[in-house]
C-alpha cells in the first residue's frame, strides 16, 4: 500500500525529469519559467529529477535564489539514483568502486587515459575522467571546457562519432566487465554497473505504488542515457528537444487549468 507521504497531492502520479537538455540547457541554469512551472506542477502531483551528474553539478543548474534544491523536489536522484533523497531525507547509497574492485578498475581507467591521449580532436581541457559514487564519467575534451568549447565539440562529436567509437573500443577491450556505457549530455559518457542506469531510480519509488510514472528526457535514443528509463514498461516516456519543449508539454498534460 502507498504511504501517506504524498496525501496532499490531488494525483497519485509521479513525474521524473532528466536534467541536462530537459530542465535546463547542458550545464546551464534552469530558467525562472522552468522553476515556476515545476512548483506549479508539484501542487498537483509528485515530482523528481534523475540526473547522471553528481548532486553538486545538478544543484548548480536547478538552484533558484537561496532555496534548497532538495526541498524543491519530492525525489532527488543524482548519479542515476545511486545518491538519492526522498522528501529531503537521504536514502542509502551504492558504490561503483566496491562493486568493480580496484584490480579491475585500474585497467579500465588506464585504457581510457591512453585512448584520450591518442585521440586527435581540436582541443583538450582538464578533468577527462571524473570518479563519482556510482559511476565514472569520461570526457574526451575534458570537463573544464567552456560552454562555447562544449558546443563546438558536440557538433564534431555528432559528425565524427568520437564518443560512439570510444564506447565501442571499451566494449571490445573489456567484454567480461558487467558494465554499461551510456552517452549523455554534450561531451561525455558514463560507465556504471549493468542495471545502474536511470531505471535504478524506479526501484527507489516502487514502495509508493504510483498510478502513473511519467519520464521526460532528451537523450532517449538507444545508447543515450535516458533510453532505458524512457522505454521501461513502468514509465510513460516523453522525448523532448529542450527545456522549452518540456514546459510546453507539462502545460499541455497537467497544467491546463
Amino acid at each position: 500500500m502507498p504511504s501517506s507521504d504524498f496525501s496532499d497531492r490531488p494525483s497519485r502520479t509521479l513525474c521524473l525529469f532528466d536534467v541536462d537538455g530537459t530542465l535546463s540547457l547542458a550545464r546551464q541554469s534552469a530558467t525562472p519559467e522552468m522553476i515556476e512551472t515545476l512548483r506549479a506542477l508539484r501542487k498537483k502531483l509528485v515530482i523528481g529529477f534523475v540526473g547522471g551528474s553528481d548532486f553538486v553539478k545538478i544543484e548548480e543548474q536547478l538552484k533558484s535564489g537561496n532555496t534548497n534544491v532538495i526541498d524543491e523536489f519530492d525525489y532527488a536522484f543524482a548519479e542515476n539514483g545511486l545518491t538519492a533523497w526522498k522528501l529531503g531525507k537521504p536514502l542509502p547509497t551504492q558504490s561503483f568502486i566496491q562493486f568493480l574492485g580496484e584490480e579491475r578498475y585500474k585497467p579500465l581507467v588506464n585504457f581510457c587515459l591512453h585512448y584520450i591521449a591518442d585521440l586527435d580532436i581540436p582541443i583538450k581541457r582538464g578533468t577527462f575522467i571524473e570518479f563519482r559514487k556510482g559511476m565514472i564519467n569520461v570526457t574526451p575534451i575534458g570537463r573544464n571546457a567552456t560552454i562555447h568549447e562544449r558546443n563546438e565539440y558536440e557538433k564534431l562529436d555528432l559528425k565524427n562519432g568520437y564518443r560512439r567509437d570510444f564506447v565501442e573500443a571499451l566494449r571490445k577491450k573489456f567484454p567480461d566487465y558487467p558494465l554499461t556505457y551510456s552517452i549523455g549530455g554534450q561531451i561525455s559518457f558514463d560507465i556504471f554497473p549493468n542495471g545502474w542506469d536511470k531505471t535504478y531510480a524506479l526501484g527507489r519509488v516502487a514502495d509508493e505504488h504510483f498510478n502513473e510514472i511519467h519520464f521526460f528526457g532528451d537523450k532517449t535514443y538507444k545508447g543515450g542515457n535516458d533510453y532505458e528509463i524512457y522505454t521501461d514498461p513502468r514509465t510513460i516516456g516523453h522525448s523532448v528537444k529542450n527545456p522549452d519543449e518540456t514546459i510546453a508539454l507539462l502545460k499541455e498534460l497537467f497544467l491546463k487549468d
